[in-house]
């Protein structure tokens, strides 16, 4: 008899991108992410990865064009944000160039009580880097 576990509701954005183990070695360096899955098929592609970042999961796919799964390049950009709650947004959004990202949206405070701005990542996918600064906000690890 197998233990099947309870399905509680939750949603894990899949990136879709060309070279995962690339992005899984940048999202470590940027993010401080743990890789805890990650499947391969006979032909050596990518078909499903997954990262712990935070409380968050995040899942990856190789880009197969004849799968339908197109990476951001591939369709002329990315039609998601991903924001992502850090505690340094600034040191994240460095850790990211330094990487080969690129600031879309400066870094700034805004008038909504948050530090944040978007970064493009390497692949395409544009992350939100934010920590609350208004009163009565705790910052996020």
């Amino acid at each position: 008899m197998t233990h099947i576990q309870e399905i509680v509701p939750a949603i894990q954005p899949r990136l879709v991108l060309p070279r995962v183990d690339d992005a899984i070695r940048f999202y470590q360096a940027s993010f401080g992410a743990t890789l805890i899955e990650h499947f391969v098929d006979p032909n050596g592609v990518v078909v499903h990865a997954a990262l712990l970042i935070g409380t968050s999961v995040v899942t990856m796919a190789e880009e197969v064009r004849s799968w339908k799964l197109l990476a951001p390049a591939s369709i002329g950009g990315s039609p998601v944000l991903l924001h992502l709650r850090v505690a340094d947004p600034d040191a994240a959004c460095t850790r990211m160039i330094e990487r080969g990202a690129e600031v879309v949206v400066p870094l700034e405070d805004r008038p909504w009580g948050r530090r944040e701005g978007r970064v493009r990542d390497p692949w395409g996918h544009l992350w939100i880097l934010s920590r609350p600064t208004g009163p009565g906000t705790v910052a996020e690890a």
